[in-house]
């Protein structure tokens, strides 16, 4: 796991962040609601599962804010934001195991999924309010502090929302906070797996950051320059695509020697 304690984290408004997790799952909740049988059924890219296996995903990524705050505060944090990326791979199989017995327990039917999503956003509306930014929470990973954990589902939000869309062919929105801080964090992920100032990654409007060793641009056009879209980031940081198809296909323009990210990616497991 790259230290990212020793990487100055970038700073997340609380208020912005709670809001943005609550607009996108209220995004995904009423696409949810207005599938049908056969597109519950269909595909998608993550391996076995179903899209009744990604929307059950989709509230407990969600329903672990309130699980997390109904359970004992521990002393302290002993994950930090920036470690969270390199920590989830770990627990993947786990996380897969839960997904399927979760959505195996919704029945075959849309009204067990849309129960589920109602419990969820009531018990999330319950509890967060009254939480305090700096409240530690037992995640999957470690204790977070909360204000932490909340930018980490706005990741699995968004990313799973792209899922979505891509397995249906909706065109479910992304709340636009979301998607900035689901940027921000894969691109600063990005910056401590691989510090230096040789390349300059840009994802407007959200993100620019300064990565991979080598000899520091101070002013000008740096040398070495990655440019692409939120949603071509997204799916590249979490293996969704890959570097050569990215390029292939002009979602991705790379100048100068240094701006080969292939041996970095994907980043999130």
């Amino acid at each position: 796991m790259p230290p990212a304690s020793r990487t100055r984290q970038r700073r997340y408004d609380p208020t912005k962040t709670r809001t943005a997790v609550l607009a996108q799952f209220a995004h995904v909740r009423t696409a949810v609601e207005a599938l049908t049988p056969a597109q519950l059924a269909l595909p998608t890219r993550l391996g076995d599962w179903t899209v009744r296996d990604l929307a059950a995903h989709l509230t407990m990524a969600v329903g672990t804010i309130s699980a997390n705050l109904d359970r004992e505060a521990p002393a302290k944090a002993d994950v930090a934001l920036l470690d969270w990326p390199f920590a989830t791979a770990d627990r993947a199989a786990q996380i897969s195991d839960d997904t399927r017995t979760l959505a195996a327990s919704t029945g075959t039917d849309l009204s067990d999924l849309s129960a589920l999503y109602a419990q969820t956003a009531a018990a999330v509306a319950d509890r967060l309010p009254a939480a305090p930014d700096d409240r530690i929470v037992a995640t999957r990973v470690g204790p977070m502090v909360l204000a932490d954990f909340l930018v980490t589902r706005c990741v699995e939000l968004v990313v799973h929302t792209d899922d979505l869309n891509d397995a249906t062919g909706l065109a479910v929105p992304y709340d636009r906070q979301a998607l900035a801080a689901c940027t921000r964090l894969l691109a600063d992920a990005l910056a401590a797996k691989a510090p230096g100032g040789a390349t300059e990654v840009r994802i407007p409007p959200y993100a620019v950051v300064q990565c991979i060793e080598g000899p520091r641009h101070t002013r000008g056009t740096p040398p070495n320059v990655v440019e692409t879209d939120p949603l071509t980031w997204l799916r590249l940081a979490t293996g969704r695509t890959d570097w050569s198809t990215a390029l292939d296909a002009a979602k991705v323009s790379a100048s100068g020697e240094r701006a080969d990210l292939s041996a970095l990616l994907p980043l999130l497991g």
